[in-house]
């Protein structure tokens, strides 16, 4: 097997997940009916999605949209933009944005400390790639992991997005790594496998509730050949 020398880790559904607290939605209404647990579930996947839009857009919301990862005051506006399409009130949408961009309000999985940690422990080198407008160094600090990242590659910072080649082999310069010996970890074939086309291989894990995939990193890795 290839000697596996770097994982590059996908942050949203993969190391970490926005998981709201019910307070969030207090006193929110959709289309002036208050928000139950079908609504919010369907506002947090509009928040969290990696791909895809899910309002409708005119050519100014479409262009913050696709943006939305290079620039921080695009990613603020494509948001507040799919919150009031949603039918959230202005001064809500507002208050749930900024439970998005707080690293404080995101949860990581259950095995993230203890993957980073392992392969750290090992000398194998790791960078946190992501499509993501705000900084999110302060979550892995929170958690006591931020010396067990070597890298981190956001969008907004480094002016490209997955899945195009450019963020992916500028994880790979910056880690030291040849692209055959690296795996690529996300949620997302779409975004994530992009690091395939430039010679990394890729495991998938399956974005669900922290508490439900309690071991997915640990599975992913294995199943490149190593072990935390």
């Amino acid at each position: 097997m290839t000697n596996t020398r770097a994982v590059l880790f996908d942050f949203s559904g993969t190391l970490f997940r926005l998981e709201e607290d019910d307070s969030w939605f207090a006193g929110i209404q959709v289309d002036e009916k208050a928000v139950d647990g079908h609504v919010q579930a369907e506002l947090m996947r509009r928040l969290t999605a990696p791909t895809g839009a899910s309002v409708d857009m005119d050519e100014d919301a479409h262009r913050a949209w696709t943006n939305r990862d290079l620039e921080p005051h695009l990613h603020r506006e494509a948001y507040l933009h799919v919150l009031r399409e949603s039918g959230v009130a202005d001064h809500h949408a507002k208050r749930l944005y900024d439970k998005v961009v707080d690293p404080a309000s995101w949860t990581p999985y259950p095995d993230t400390a203890t993957v980073l940690a392992g392969l750290h422990r090992q000398g194998i080198r790791t960078a946190v790639v992501s499509n993501i407008a705000f900084d999110i160094r302060p979550a892995f600090a929170r958690l006591g992991i931020a010396d067990d990242v070597d890298e981190f590659v956001l969008s907004y910072e480094v002016g490209a997005v997955k899945p195009t080649a450019e963020i992916f082999q500028t994880a790979l310069a910056r880690v030291g790594v040849a692209a055959e010996d690296a795996l690529m970890v996300g949620d997302s074939e779409e975004a994530d496998g992009g690091a395939v086309a430039v010679g990394c291989r890729f495991a998938l894990v399956d974005p669900m509730p922290t508490n439900q995939r309690p071991t997915g990193l640990i599975e992913a890795i294995e199943s490149a050949g190593l072990a935390v």
